[in-house]
């Protein structure tokens, strides 16, 4: 996922143990470009009960779990949707 580039290397940033509360005051204003908008990692680590991450990959991790819907391409969307009867599906393609 690389809506999360810029937020990658302030997680890594940080010094570890550190708290939701302390990432959001360190880096919270950073915007995440999402498919469908933005918003602010604030946003997305505000989403989830307060914690103390261990690790930048514990941080990720929550950060990408707490994400709005704008990260979403296609709501709904599934490839793997079974044919509805009485209809023709597409034809199967070899990879």
């Amino acid at each position: 996922m690389g809506m999360l580039t810029e937020a990658e290397a302030a997680f890594d940033a940080q010094q570890y143990p550190i708290t939701t509360e302390e990432l959001i005051e360190a880096e919270g204003d950073l915007t995440l470009e999402l498919p469908n908008g933005t918003e602010t990692l604030a946003d997305a680590l505000s989403r989830s009960a307060p914690e103390t991450f261990e690790t930048a990959e514990d941080a990720r991790l929550t950060a990408y779990a707490g994400v709005s819907g704008k990260a979403i391409g296609r709501k709904g969307y599934s490839d793997r949707d079974p044919v509805c009867m009485g209809e023709d599906g597409p034809e199967e393609v070899s990879f």
